[in-house]
């Protein structure tokens, strides 16, 4: 536990180091947001506000595998996995910025590099020797899965995962927060079960995103962009998956989940009849427009993820 806390500790400074450095540059070469015409009005006054944050998580990942793959080589292959991730939203947020363009990458492009990754480290986890098996949290047994399936099955996983984080980032400190508590669930059963290249990851991210928490809690200096929140979405996936556990992702993700069915719900229904179930989706700008402080709604979704990560905890 004590080396736990080092590696958070010593995460922190490096990621708010990294970020006294990249916030002048981002702001120099003008990288702000641009808010989609869509979106809550009251989100306008952000405008400009430097994006593509997600490279200082980034950074200070890549020096804290540095740091430790001297004595756990498997921190390699997970780290390039997520920065994998982490490059395609950069890729989305460039096009973004440099072109102006609100959307972005287009849809299919994105999904076609993120399931690119998801391939590769599917293919990754069998070549490895790490098995087919998973877990089923609550009775705690280990079903193992045929191949044919086995592959289909992350993939799957992997693109909601990463595509329900994206969902979550859309006010300051959401998607940070809520990412960080899970990524701390996750380390924490990796403790339990002493797999430590995994807990050793996990706290190396929690000290990255608690110290680029700093500048992005509201009102926010910088924001994550697709660059982070595809980033952090792939490190939670693939910390589950490495642990054999993507069952329980619907629990401790349990935020993101309820993102993502509130799209869902909201475009099937609007499809259907015409009319809105939500003010507007995903599910924090509901609350934003039904008069919920930003800093109330990270909040709340906090806790809310807290809870149900130490139901995770109890369950596997």
């Amino acid at each position: 536990m004590e080396s736990a806390l080092k590696i958070v500790l010593i995460n922190f400074i490096i990621s708010i180091m990294v970020a006294l450095i990249i916030l002048p540059i981002l702001k120099r070469l003008k990288v702000g947001q641009i808010e989609r015409e869509y979106g809550p009005r009251s989100h306008l006054i952000k405008q400009g506000t430097p994006t593509m944050g997600g490279i200082i998580i980034a950074i200070t990942l890549i020096i804290s595998i540095c740091i430790l793959c001297s004595n756990m080589k498997i921190l390699i292959p997970l780290g390039i996995i997520i920065i994998g991730f982490g490059v395609v939203g950069f890729i989305d947020d460039f096009k973004k910025l440099i072109f102006r363009d609100t959307e972005g990458l287009k849809p299919a492009y994105k999904m076609l590099g993120l399931l690119a990754i998801s391939v590769i480290f599917a293919l990754f986890l069998i070549k490895a020797g790490n098995g087919t098996e998973i877990l089923i949290p609550g009775i705690k047994t280990i079903i193992k899965i045929p191949i044919i399936l086995y592959i289909p099955f992350i993939i799957f996983v992997m693109l909601a995962a990463t595509n329900a984080v994206n969902l979550t980032d859309g006010i300051d400190g959401l998607a940070s927060s809520v990412s960080m508590i899970m990524i701390a669930g996750l380390s924490v059963i990796a403790m339990k079960y002493e797999v430590y290249e995994i807990a050793m990851l996990g706290f190396s991210l929690c000290g990255a995103c608690l110290g680029f928490l700093i500048f992005n809690l509201h009102p926010a200096k910088i924001f994550m962009g697709d660059t982070g929140s595809l980033l952090l979405g792939g490190a939670i996936v693939v910390m589950a998956l490495y642990l054999k556990m993507p069952l329980i992702l619907p629990i401790i993700a349990i935020v993101p989940v309820m993102e993502t069915i509130s799209v869902i719900m909201q475009v099937a229904y609007f499809k259907r009849t015409g009319n809105r179930i939500f003010k507007m989706t995903p599910l924090h700008h509901h609350f934003e427009l039904s008069g919920w402080k930003e800093g109330k709604i990270v909040s709340i979704f906090s806790v809310i993820t807290l809870v149900f990560c130490v139901v995770a905890i109890f369950l596997v």
